[in-house]
């Protein structure tokens, strides 16, 4: 009896929630919640201890591009699906991984709350379900990323800075935590900074000629001289050292776009030149033709013995919402 009860239940919850043509109305779903970053992975604890669970980690728990020590892209929360019921269905990002007679792999936004970005990897046997997630697994990771940076811009949009000076000087606009202040500026270089409790994310705009970056095969390397001049003339520290792009790790670089324009994506560590600061950078260099320039946006992190992953994604959510102004 009470095994019928609760099938019935459930079915009267799934009917309330579908509209007039028997589709789910998403509109009524509760408000997503979670960490930034953190992914609620949802498979059978024997798959999980087995090659397919080995696989999840190897690809949503990879190390995270351009940061001094290894930390996860996701950080990782697994349950059994017969655990995946009420508030446990409302984290913002989520893999569900089974075997089932049905081989596929899907996307699914908003189902159990708003905003939600979810992924369904379906396969009838684990070597099947393993070739899947090494498959899909990049195509996911970006719609995740793109999830969790409009969540950041949410949270940021809360409480801004307000400020006209990257406007009148530098021609952009940007959604900026009231938390930052302006460390300097000047007719072409803007600084602003945020204190931590054990450090500071900074945020640099400035801009160059277009000609200072010559081609993709010198990116590269045109970048990091660009910012090496910029951080030993303009940024102070003690001693008289130098802020300088770390030689010890080779930056990764990627192409994209900031407002609908192109520009260089550069993710490395700085350092001071004969001394022990140091810490992770995100760097746009974007393309402004019609200006003449490359824009310089740039995030970097001084924490020592503190996480970085999420306070470069913080930076790296601001420096997205730039909007190139007339």
């Amino acid at each position: 009896m009470r095994l019928k009860t609760v099938v019935f239940l459930s079915l009267l919850v799934a009917f309330l929630s579908c509209n007039n043509n028997g589709t789910k109305d998403k509109s009524l779903v509760p408000d997503s919640v979670g960490n930034i970053n953190s992914l609620q992975v949802i498979t059978p604890n024997n798959l999980w201890n087995s090659t397919v669970g080995e696989a999840i980690r190897n690809n949503f728990a990879a190390a995270t591009d351009g940061l001094p020590q290894d930390e996860p892209l996701f950080s990782i929360n697994q349950m059994p699906p017969e655990a995946f019921t009420g508030f446990a269905r409302r984290n913002r990002i989520f893999v569900y991984v089974v075997l089932s007679e049905n081989e596929k792999v899907s996307l699914a936004t908003n189902e159990y709350a708003k905003p939600q970005t979810g992924a369904i990897i379906q396969a009838n046997s684990e070597e099947k379900l393993v070739e899947l997630i090494n498959k899909s697994a990049e195509k996911i990771i970006e719609a995740f990323h793109k999830s969790e940076i409009k969540e950041r811009q949410r949270r940021t949009a809360i409480s801004m800075l307000k400020i006209d000076t990257l406007k009148k000087t530098m021609g952009v606009s940007m959604q900026i935590p009231s938390a930052y202040r302006i460390a300097k500026a000047t007719d072409s270089f803007v600084w602003m900074r945020k204190d931590l409790k054990d450090g500071e994310t900074n945020i640099l705009v400035y801009e160059v000629p277009l000609t200072m970056i010559k081609s993709d095969s010198t990116a590269v390397a045109d970048i990091i001289k660009i910012r090496d001049s910029i951080g030993s003339s303009l940024l102070p520290v003690e001693d008289d050292g130098e802020f300088i792009t770390e030689d010890a790790y080779a930056p990764y670089i990627f192409k994209t776009q900031i407002d609908g324009k192109f520009a260089y994506e550069t993710k490395g560590t700085w350092e001071v030149r004969n001394d022990w600061m140091g810490g992770p950078f995100i760097n746009y260099a974007v393309r402004d033709e019609k200006n003449n320039r490359y824009l310089i946006l740039e995030g970097f992190t001084y924490a020592p013995s503190v996480a970085k992953r999420n306070l470069q994604f913080e930076l790296e959510s601001i420096l997205n919402s730039a909007k190139l102004v007339e």
